[in-house]
């Protein structure tokens, strides 16, 4: 999901510093173009250390539960087994 907005930070940051012509008094377009760009880059980055961490194939997590009846006092128990790595 960041890739896409790193993309779009990019285009706008490099339209903003090397496209438009128009200046104002009030901000610096060519200052706001860098700035779109470099949070274009650090959103990909990002992207990409959090899909790394989380790992491709193996991301998630998986659960188990099992609910029987204690036969000694008739309770219910419920057993819920999670696993982060995808095994259970």
């Amino acid at each position: 999901m960041y890739i896409g907005l790193g993309i779009f930070l990019i285009v706008v940051g490099a339209i903003l510093t090397f496209a438009l012509n128009a200046s104002t008094d009030v901000v610096n377009l060519e200052v706001i173009g860098w700035i779109c760009m470099i949070a274009g880059v650090l959103a990909i980055l990002l992207s990409l250390v959090l899909t790394n961490r989380r790992g491709v194939a193996g991301g998630g997590y998986s659960a188990r539960r099992v609910s029987h009846t204690d036969p000694a006092t008739g309770t219910q128990v419920d057993e819920v087994d999670v696993d982060r790595d995808g095994r259970v």
